[in-house]
């Protein structure tokens, strides 16, 4: 598989981890838009939320739980965070691995863009 993410799961590509067990991965963004810019991904490739069916359930439900654990970590928990999963060309999803962006330390503007 040529996806970057599912390299980086494997220890092809190295990241800078703030998060891992055996269903996802969270590592830092190389662009970040905030002080605090974690990507979180699942373990096993799914291309985006639009690829997701009622075997994920389990999965999706777990990370949005463990998302709350790491903005924990990373101290935005009491300040606020944003969590965003963009999806397809117009979503502005740029890798198709789903992935969610945890941004924290900074006000949020909206509309986000």
């Amino acid at each position: 598989m040529d996806c970057i993410f599912c390299k980086i799961v494997t220890g092809e590509i190295p990241s800078n981890k703030v998060y891992e067990d055996e269903k996802i991965l969270a590592f830092r963004d190389l662009n970040p838009e905030a002080p605090q810019h974690v990507l979180v991904i699942p373990k096993v490739h799914l291309s985006s939320v639009s690829e997701a069916t009622d075997e994920h359930i389990e999965l999706l439900g777990y990370m949005q739980i463990k998302i709350a654990e790491i903005a924990k970590k990373l101290g935005v928990d009491q300040s606020g965070f944003r969590i965003v999963a963009n999806t397809g060309d117009e979503g502005g999803q740029t890798v198709n691995h789903l992935h969610y962006h945890l941004l924290g330390g900074r006000f949020m503007q909206w509309p986000p863009g």
